[in-house]
Protein backbone atom coordinates (compact mmCIF):
# COMPACT_ATOMS: atom_id res chain seq x y z
CA UNK A 1 0.00 0.00 0.00
CA UNK A 2 1.72 3.63 -1.22
CA UNK A 3 0.94 6.25 1.32
CA UNK A 4 0.90 9.74 1.38
CA UNK A 5 3.49 11.99 2.51
CA UNK A 6 1.54 13.27 5.44
CA UNK A 7 0.79 9.39 6.21
CA UNK A 8 4.67 9.03 6.22
CA UNK A 9 4.97 12.70 8.10
CA UNK A 10 2.80 10.66 10.77
CA UNK A 11 4.61 7.26 10.99
CA UNK A 12 7.71 8.86 11.44
CA UNK A 13 6.07 10.74 15.01
CA UNK A 14 4.12 7.55 15.65
CA UNK A 15 7.82 5.79 15.51
CA UNK A 16 9.66 7.81 17.46
CA UNK A 17 7.37 8.04 20.10
CA UNK A 18 6.11 4.26 20.26
CA UNK A 19 7.09 3.03 23.60
CA UNK A 20 8.17 -0.15 21.83
CA UNK A 21 11.06 1.15 20.51
CA UNK A 22 11.83 1.92 16.61
CA UNK A 23 12.85 -1.83 15.55
CA UNK A 24 9.48 -3.28 17.41
CA UNK A 25 7.62 -0.61 15.39
CA UNK A 26 8.51 -0.96 12.70
CA UNK A 27 8.20 -4.47 12.44
CA UNK A 28 4.63 -4.29 13.81
CA UNK A 29 3.99 -1.77 10.92
CA UNK A 30 5.38 -3.94 7.97
CA UNK A 31 7.50 -1.25 6.94
CA UNK A 32 11.79 -1.64 6.42
CA UNK A 33 14.06 -0.01 8.15
CA UNK A 34 15.98 1.22 5.45
CA UNK A 35 12.20 2.35 3.88
CA UNK A 36 11.76 4.02 7.31
CA UNK A 37 15.15 6.14 7.45
CA UNK A 38 15.31 7.20 4.01
CA UNK A 39 11.63 9.00 5.02
CA UNK A 40 13.27 10.54 7.97
CA UNK A 41 15.99 11.95 6.02
CA UNK A 42 13.69 13.09 3.47
CA UNK A 43 11.65 14.67 5.51
CA UNK A 44 14.80 16.62 7.73
CA UNK A 45 15.73 18.31 4.85
CA UNK A 46 12.89 19.08 2.92
CA UNK A 47 9.77 18.88 5.04
CA UNK A 48 6.88 16.94 3.98
CA UNK A 49 7.33 17.84 0.72
CA UNK A 50 10.07 15.55 0.12
CA UNK A 51 8.08 13.00 0.83
CA UNK A 52 6.28 12.91 -2.36
CA UNK A 53 7.32 10.02 -4.83
CA UNK A 54 9.89 11.20 -7.17
CA UNK A 55 7.82 11.04 -10.07
CA UNK A 56 4.92 12.81 -8.76
CA UNK A 57 4.23 16.42 -8.90
CA UNK A 58 5.13 17.78 -5.43
CA UNK A 59 1.30 19.27 -5.11
CA UNK A 60 -1.43 16.91 -3.79
CA UNK A 61 -5.00 16.93 -4.32
CA UNK A 62 -5.22 16.86 -0.35
CA UNK A 63 -2.65 18.97 0.39
CA UNK A 64 -4.19 21.60 3.07
CA UNK A 65 -4.32 25.49 1.13
CA UNK A 66 -2.25 27.91 2.08
CA UNK A 67 -5.03 30.30 3.19
CA UNK A 68 -6.41 27.56 5.61
CA UNK A 69 -2.99 26.95 7.27
CA UNK A 70 -2.65 30.92 7.68
CA UNK A 71 -6.11 30.51 9.64
CA UNK A 72 -5.06 27.70 11.52
CA UNK A 73 -1.73 29.63 12.70
CA UNK A 74 -3.95 32.78 13.50
CA UNK A 75 -6.95 31.21 15.53
CA UNK A 76 -4.34 29.17 17.36
CA UNK A 77 -2.78 32.45 18.62
CA UNK A 78 -6.53 33.67 19.65
CA UNK A 79 -6.67 34.61 23.60
CA UNK A 80 -9.29 31.41 24.43
CA UNK A 81 -7.22 29.08 22.17
CA UNK A 82 -3.10 29.42 22.94
CA UNK A 83 -4.06 26.78 25.70
CA UNK A 84 -5.19 24.32 23.42
CA UNK A 85 -3.59 21.27 22.33
CA UNK A 86 -2.81 20.61 18.46
CA UNK A 87 -5.76 17.72 19.17
CA UNK A 88 -8.06 20.34 20.78
CA UNK A 89 -7.40 22.49 18.16
CA UNK A 90 -8.29 20.28 15.31
CA UNK A 91 -11.81 19.38 16.83
CA UNK A 92 -12.90 22.62 17.59
CA UNK A 93 -12.10 24.02 14.05
CA UNK A 94 -14.06 20.78 12.98
CA UNK A 95 -16.99 21.56 15.48
CA UNK A 96 -16.95 25.32 14.82
CA UNK A 97 -16.07 26.28 11.56
CA UNK A 98 -17.00 22.90 9.61
CA UNK A 99 -13.85 22.64 8.15
CA UNK A 100 -11.78 18.82 8.36
CA UNK A 101 -8.30 19.30 9.93
CA UNK A 102 -6.47 16.49 11.05
CA UNK A 103 -4.59 16.76 14.75
CA UNK A 104 -1.13 16.26 12.78
CA UNK A 105 -1.61 18.23 10.26
CA UNK A 106 -2.39 21.18 13.23
CA UNK A 107 0.89 19.82 14.67
CA UNK A 108 2.93 20.17 11.90
CA UNK A 109 1.93 23.43 10.73
CA UNK A 110 2.72 25.29 13.84
CA UNK A 111 5.48 23.89 14.42
CA UNK A 112 7.05 25.14 11.21
CA UNK A 113 6.15 28.22 12.71
CA UNK A 114 7.63 27.23 16.23
CA UNK A 115 4.50 27.52 18.21
CA UNK A 116 3.76 24.24 19.64
CA UNK A 117 4.58 23.34 23.39
CA UNK A 118 6.45 20.24 24.06
CA UNK A 119 4.09 17.55 24.91
CA UNK A 120 4.35 14.00 27.37
CA UNK A 121 3.01 10.76 26.30
CA UNK A 122 1.83 8.24 28.80
CA UNK A 123 1.20 5.23 28.36
CA UNK A 124 -1.30 2.95 30.52
CA UNK A 125 -1.17 -1.00 31.07
CA UNK A 126 -3.71 -2.78 31.32
CA UNK A 127 -2.92 -3.37 35.06
CA UNK A 128 -2.81 0.40 35.38
CA UNK A 129 -6.54 0.58 34.58
CA UNK A 130 -9.69 -0.04 36.82
CA UNK A 131 -10.62 -4.16 36.06
CA UNK A 132 -14.75 -3.48 35.16
CA UNK A 133 -15.13 -1.04 32.13
CA UNK A 134 -18.60 0.52 32.30
CA UNK A 135 -20.82 0.72 29.83
CA UNK A 136 -23.32 3.27 30.11
CA UNK A 137 -23.76 6.10 32.19
CA UNK A 138 -24.71 6.49 35.77
CA UNK A 139 -22.94 2.44 36.06
CA UNK A 140 -20.12 3.56 38.39
CA UNK A 141 -19.74 6.94 40.12
CA UNK A 142 -16.26 7.95 41.58
CA UNK A 143 -15.82 9.88 44.22
CA UNK A 144 -12.43 11.21 46.23
CA UNK A 145 -11.52 14.76 47.97
CA UNK A 146 -8.78 16.87 46.99
CA UNK A 147 -7.35 20.15 48.64
CA UNK A 148 -7.29 23.86 48.34
CA UNK A 149 -5.55 26.36 50.55
CA UNK A 150 -7.42 29.73 51.21
CA UNK A 151 -5.49 32.30 52.87
CA UNK A 152 -5.95 33.26 56.44
CA UNK A 153 -8.77 30.61 56.19
CA UNK A 154 -6.87 27.59 55.97
CA UNK A 155 -7.66 24.06 53.61
CA UNK A 156 -10.74 23.02 52.13
CA UNK A 157 -11.33 19.97 50.50
CA UNK A 158 -13.36 19.20 47.74
CA UNK A 159 -15.17 16.34 47.16
CA UNK A 160 -16.10 15.47 43.80
CA UNK A 161 -18.59 12.99 42.10
CA UNK A 162 -17.81 12.31 38.30
CA UNK A 163 -19.65 9.61 36.29
CA UNK A 164 -17.29 7.00 35.27
CA UNK A 165 -18.39 6.27 31.42
CA UNK A 166 -18.78 9.69 30.47
CA UNK A 167 -16.50 11.73 32.98
CA UNK A 168 -19.55 14.15 33.39
CA UNK A 169 -18.77 16.00 36.91
CA UNK A 170 -22.49 14.85 38.47
CA UNK A 171 -21.40 17.25 41.70
CA UNK A 172 -18.40 19.06 43.61
CA UNK A 173 -19.24 21.11 46.94
CA UNK A 174 -16.18 22.80 49.00
CA UNK A 175 -16.28 20.93 52.46
CA UNK A 176 -14.38 22.14 55.68
CA UNK A 177 -13.76 18.72 56.83
CA UNK A 178 -13.24 15.00 55.08
CA UNK A 179 -16.01 13.22 57.08
CA UNK A 180 -18.47 10.63 55.87
CA UNK A 181 -21.50 12.96 56.97
CA UNK A 182 -19.46 15.29 54.09
CA UNK A 183 -19.92 12.26 51.48
CA UNK A 184 -23.68 11.16 52.78
CA UNK A 185 -24.55 15.07 51.55
CA UNK A 186 -22.89 15.09 48.40
CA UNK A 187 -24.26 11.68 47.57
CA UNK A 188 -27.78 12.53 48.26
CA UNK A 189 -27.50 15.82 46.15
CA UNK A 190 -25.78 13.66 43.46
CA UNK A 191 -28.56 11.34 43.17
CA UNK A 192 -31.17 14.50 43.00
CA UNK A 193 -29.05 16.14 39.71
CA UNK A 194 -28.53 13.08 38.42
CA UNK A 195 -32.58 12.31 38.98
CA UNK A 196 -32.12 8.83 40.39
CA UNK A 197 -34.31 6.69 42.30
CA UNK A 198 -33.89 4.24 44.74
CA UNK A 199 -32.81 0.91 42.99
CA UNK A 200 -31.68 3.21 39.97
CA UNK A 201 -27.92 3.95 41.92
CA UNK A 202 -24.80 3.66 40.34
CA UNK A 203 -21.83 1.81 41.99
CA UNK A 204 -19.61 4.20 44.31
CA UNK A 205 -16.02 4.01 44.25
CA UNK A 206 -13.72 5.52 46.07
CA UNK A 207 -10.38 5.14 47.97
CA UNK A 208 -9.67 4.39 52.14
CA UNK A 209 -10.35 7.23 53.25
CA UNK A 210 -11.73 7.51 56.91
CA UNK A 211 -15.00 9.54 55.23
CA UNK A 212 -15.47 6.70 52.14
CA UNK A 213 -14.89 3.62 54.75
CA UNK A 214 -16.95 4.47 58.05
CA UNK A 215 -19.56 2.24 58.53
CA UNK A 216 -22.10 4.91 59.12
CA UNK A 217 -21.39 5.96 55.50
CA UNK A 218 -22.22 2.16 53.99
CA UNK A 219 -24.93 1.70 56.30
CA UNK A 220 -26.77 5.15 54.68
CA UNK A 221 -25.95 4.50 51.38
CA UNK A 222 -27.64 0.77 51.43
CA UNK A 223 -30.33 1.95 53.01
CA UNK A 224 -31.75 5.38 51.42
CA UNK A 225 -30.23 4.66 48.23
CA UNK A 226 -29.72 0.47 47.53
CA UNK A 227 -26.23 2.04 46.67
CA UNK A 228 -22.99 -0.87 46.54
CA UNK A 229 -19.67 0.87 47.92
CA UNK A 230 -16.53 -0.42 46.59
CA UNK A 231 -13.07 0.84 47.57
CA UNK A 232 -9.93 0.81 45.27
CA UNK A 233 -6.60 -1.30 46.47
CA UNK A 234 -4.86 0.68 49.15
CA UNK A 235 -1.69 2.61 47.52
CA UNK A 236 -3.01 2.38 44.16
CA UNK A 237 -4.54 5.52 43.39
CA UNK A 238 -4.79 3.98 39.53
CA UNK A 239 -8.03 2.27 40.46
CA UNK A 240 -9.61 5.79 41.11
CA UNK A 241 -7.74 6.74 37.87
CA UNK A 242 -10.62 9.14 36.15
CA UNK A 243 -10.94 11.32 39.58
CA UNK A 244 -7.42 11.27 40.19
CA UNK A 245 -7.02 12.21 37.14
CA UNK A 246 -9.81 15.08 36.60
CA UNK A 247 -8.13 16.68 40.31
CA UNK A 248 -4.53 17.10 38.93
CA UNK A 249 -6.33 18.78 35.44
CA UNK A 250 -8.32 21.01 37.74
CA UNK A 251 -5.97 21.88 40.39
CA UNK A 252 -3.19 22.77 37.29
CA UNK A 253 -5.26 25.81 36.72
CA UNK A 254 -7.17 26.65 39.72
CA UNK A 255 -4.06 26.82 42.07
CA UNK A 256 -2.24 29.08 39.61
CA UNK A 257 -4.20 31.63 41.48
CA UNK A 258 -4.35 32.89 45.40
CA UNK A 259 -7.88 32.97 46.86
CA UNK A 260 -9.00 34.91 50.16
CA UNK A 261 -12.10 33.40 50.93
CA UNK A 262 -14.29 30.33 49.85
CA UNK A 263 -16.75 32.58 47.86
CA UNK A 264 -13.46 33.25 45.30
CA UNK A 265 -12.64 29.94 45.65
CA UNK A 266 -15.87 28.42 44.86
CA UNK A 267 -16.16 30.70 41.79
CA UNK A 268 -13.42 29.76 40.16
CA UNK A 269 -14.17 26.14 40.91
CA UNK A 270 -17.49 26.59 39.80
CA UNK A 271 -16.10 28.15 36.18
CA UNK A 272 -13.53 25.20 35.52
CA UNK A 273 -16.46 23.00 36.33
CA UNK A 274 -18.36 24.15 33.26
CA UNK A 275 -16.01 24.39 30.89
CA UNK A 276 -14.76 20.47 32.14
CA UNK A 277 -18.02 19.17 31.13
CA UNK A 278 -19.31 21.24 28.56
CA UNK A 279 -16.33 22.63 26.25
CA UNK A 280 -12.94 20.55 27.10
CA UNK A 281 -12.63 17.82 24.21
CA UNK A 282 -11.63 14.58 25.72
CA UNK A 283 -9.26 12.71 23.91
CA UNK A 284 -10.43 9.24 25.43
CA UNK A 285 -14.23 9.94 24.54
CA UNK A 286 -13.26 10.63 20.92
CA UNK A 287 -13.09 14.35 20.74
CA UNK A 288 -16.42 14.84 22.55
CA UNK A 289 -17.36 16.72 25.91
CA UNK A 290 -18.35 15.13 29.03
CA UNK A 291 -21.90 16.55 28.37
CA UNK A 292 -22.22 15.22 25.22
CA UNK A 293 -21.37 11.92 26.21
CA UNK A 294 -23.43 11.44 29.46
CA UNK A 295 -26.20 12.96 27.51
CA UNK A 296 -25.75 10.79 24.55
CA UNK A 297 -25.14 13.41 22.05
CA UNK A 298 -21.76 11.99 20.92
CA UNK A 299 -23.15 9.79 18.03
CA UNK A 300 -24.54 12.38 16.42
CA UNK A 301 -21.07 14.35 17.31
CA UNK A 302 -19.47 11.66 15.69
CA UNK A 303 -21.64 11.46 12.28
CA UNK A 304 -21.47 15.17 11.98
CA UNK A 305 -18.16 15.60 11.88
CA UNK A 306 -17.21 12.37 9.65
CA UNK A 307 -19.72 14.08 7.13
CA UNK A 308 -17.50 17.47 7.59
CA UNK A 309 -14.44 15.69 7.12
CA UNK A 310 -16.29 13.73 3.57
CA UNK A 311 -17.02 17.23 2.28
CA UNK A 312 -13.76 19.00 3.12
CA UNK A 313 -11.73 16.49 1.29
CA UNK A 314 -14.22 16.11 -1.66
CA UNK A 315 -13.78 20.00 -2.29
CA UNK A 316 -10.12 19.58 -1.26
CA UNK A 317 -10.05 17.33 -4.65
CA UNK A 318 -12.69 19.13 -6.84
CA UNK A 319 -10.22 21.84 -5.99
CA UNK A 320 -7.15 20.18 -7.08
CA UNK A 321 -8.50 19.24 -10.27
CA UNK A 322 -10.06 22.26 -11.00
CA UNK A 323 -6.38 23.65 -10.50
CA UNK A 324 -5.17 21.46 -12.86
CA UNK A 325 -7.54 22.70 -15.55
CA UNK A 326 -6.67 26.39 -15.58
CA UNK A 327 -3.00 25.19 -16.11
CA UNK A 328 -3.65 22.55 -18.74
Amino acid sequence: MRLTPEEKAEVIELVYNSPDGINKTLKSLNISKRTFYNWCNAYEQGGIDALCPARRTNRQWNRIPDEVRAFIVEYALEEENVILSPRELATKITDEMEVFISESSVYRILKERGLTRQSGYHFVHASDEFHTKTIVPNQMWQTDFTYFKIIAWGWYYLLTIIDDYSRYIIHWELCKTQKWTDVKRAVAQAMEKANLRKGQTPILLSDNGSGFIASELKKHLEDDFGMQQIHGKPMHPQTQGKIERYHKTIKSVVKLHNYYCPEELESAIAQFVDYYNNERYHESLKNCTPFQVYFGQDQQVLKRREEIKKQTLKQRKLNYFASLKKIA
